[in-house]
């Protein structure tokens, strides 16, 4: 806690060096206690170390404070949720909390965040930063509110002995999505034990159905969520039409996984620590972090052959049209919460957490695409994970969500379509018409142009 006191001159004098030595932040010689507020769930491990280390080393070099490490167990909606309520009053909220980046806006307008602009300057790292990453904690009035923890690329997992049983050549690189459902099909005609495709769909596993599911595929199209030439979000059209149509071919044939399996909260654990290690799953649609969080030394799930056993291609757009295919990327930074009572503290600690070594550390166990350039050219960070390399190359091609404040409510009604769609209880089409009438209450008319032909 942030309190005012009166220096002795000896004290004063001790701080007065530290100033101009450059090693000293303000100090609040009292002491006081900050919380620490981030997810702790299935597979996210890493978070979890990379905490509990910058709370030794906080305490350690400012004597007389304590880190309060309050973890969210929850898989991400829930925890979005939770750590809402928990923002939302001064008695409960955070100090420094683990925050989605599509969420900066929303979580800006409900007065969760405080900006972090007058901090950055002077912290040494922040240069390191490469742009993009430097602005995807930028809210829309132009404040940072956060820093980066690295980011991320997906694209298609893929198991290359079934696959080969299956007669799929193998490396295997789709040219367009018709490839994608054939190597499926091949994998459910040799090896019905297998399940063909993991696509995350549905209310139960969040974010991750709207980003790795149908955003994957809705940007391998024309028409996307949102136009920034013109500032306007996309009515769904031929584009959506198409995703929604191979959504309900992929579940209606049995391809992907069943409605039930799908809708487990905890199915992205399932993926990547039973199915894919224990060679049930032939293609994975996911994340450049599978890997580091699960199956290296050190991950959650250590499986010392998955890089003879696993390939990795980038996921084609619909027809193999330009650039030919896409990528999403999105990311999680430590932010400040509006009523932390010692900001500067909180800085520390964020500091403290995303030094060199700990943020090394991080990317790595994390499975992170680095976002600066100290870790993207440490050669421990290179030498970690082969597959690093092949996720990076994605990012030429890779897209970010629109992370305005009215994301988070039209991600929640695709996944509830996508959800629809996967269980049979309505049409291609009609999905296209429920989200379009969503769209237009959500952001009003005017702020919506039709989509591409």
């Amino acid at each position: 806690m942030h309190r005012k006191i009166i220096m002795s001159g000896v004290a004063l004098a001790a701080t007065t060096a530290g100033l101009l030595t450059g090693l000293s932040q303000p100090v609040y010689a009292s002491g006081g206690t900050i919380k620490v507020a981030w997810e702790q769930y299935g597979a996210n491990v890493a978070i979890t170390t990379l905490m509990k280390t910058a709370a030794s080393e906080f305490a350690k070099q400012y004597p007389g404070w304590t880190v309060n490490l309050n973890p969210i167990v929850a898989p991400e909606n829930p925890y979005y949720t939770k750590l809402d309520l928990e923002s939302s009053s001064a008695s409960t909220a955070p100090d420094v909390l683990y925050e989605d980046t599509f969420l900066v806006n929303s979580d800006v307008a409900a007065g969760y965040l405080q900006p972090m602009d007058k901090y950055l300057p002077s912290w040494s790292q922040w240069k390191l930063y490469s742009a993009a990453a430097q602005a995807a904690a930028k809210g829309s009035n132009g404040h940072i509110y956060g820093v980066s923890m690295g980011t991320d690329t997906r694209g298609l997992w893929y198991n290359k002995q079934l696959l080969s049983k299956a007669g799929v050549t193998v490396p295997w690189k789709p040219k367009t999505w018709a490839n994608v459902v054939a190597a499926a099909q091949a994998v459910k005609s040799k090896d019905p034990g297998v399940t063909p495709i993991n696509i995350y769909s549905g209310t139960g596993t969040g974010e991750a159905s709207t980003m790795q599911g149908f955003e994957m595929f809705l940007y391998g199209t024309n028409n996307w969520l949102y136009d920034f030439k013109t500032d306007k979000w996309e009515m769904a059209g031929a584009g959506w039409q198409s995703v929604l149509t191979i959504w309900k071919q992929f579940f209606s044939q049995g391809l992907a996984e069943t409605p039930q399996a799908a809708s487990n909260p905890n199915n992205g654990t399932v993926v990547t620590q039973e199915l894919l290690p224990q060679g049930k799953l032939a293609i994975d649609l996911d994340g450049s972090w599978v890997s580091g969080s699960n199956w290296i030394k050190g991950g959650s799930a250590p499986w010392p052959q998955w890089n003879s056993v696993m390939g990795i291609a980038p996921m084609p757009t619909e027809n193999g049209q330009g650039p030919g295919d896409v990528s999403m990327s999105g990311g999680w930074l430590l932010s400040i919460g509006s009523h932390s009572k010692a900001p500067q503290m909180a800085f520390d600690f964020i500091k403290i957490a995303l030094d060199h070594q700990n943020l090394l550390t991080y990317d790595i166990n994390a499975g992170q695409t680095a976002d600066r350039s100290d870790i993207s050219g440490d050669s421990a960070y290179t030498a970690a994970n082969p597959s690093s390399a092949i996720f990076s190359s994605f990012v030429p091609f890779t897209h970010f969500r629109p992370a305005f404040a009215n994301y988070p409510k039209l991600s929640d009604e695709i996944q509830l379509i996508t959800g629809q769609i996967m269980t049979g209880q309505i049409t291609p089409a009609a999905g296209v018409a429920a989200y379009n009438k969503y769209l237009v209450s959500v952001v009003g008319k005017s702020n919506t142009e039709p989509a591409p032909m």
